[in-house]
């Protein structure tokens, strides 16, 4: 994962499923991800470009509010917390 001042990128999977199949880590992560997404355009009047696959997601801005700028760090304490508990992201 990348962040820096106009933009994020998450590249990848988790790779941590669980003995029924299913990769937690990799689901708490895009859940955590979309949201950000809509929350950036719906309660913000920031503008984002948001690109979004398989495996790769790339949100850019020019200017983030204050209100993005917390959305934003609300966003990356989500993902150490999933990261304490999963050690799956490597943080560029």
């Amino acid at each position: 994962m990348k962040v820096r001042e106009d933009m994020l990128a998450l590249k990848g999977h988790a790779c941590r499923k669980g003995s029924d199949g299913i990769d937690r880590a990799c689901a708490a992560i895009s859940a955590l991800t979309c949201n950000l997404i809509n929350s950036l355009n719906d309660l913000t009047g920031d503008r984002i470009r948001a690109d979004t696959g398989s495996g790769r997601t790339v949100i850019e801005w020019e200017r983030l509010s204050d209100r993005g700028k917390l959305l934003l760090d609300s966003w990356f304490l989500g993902l150490t917390d999933i990261n304490r508990e999963y050690n799956c992201i490597t943080f560029l």
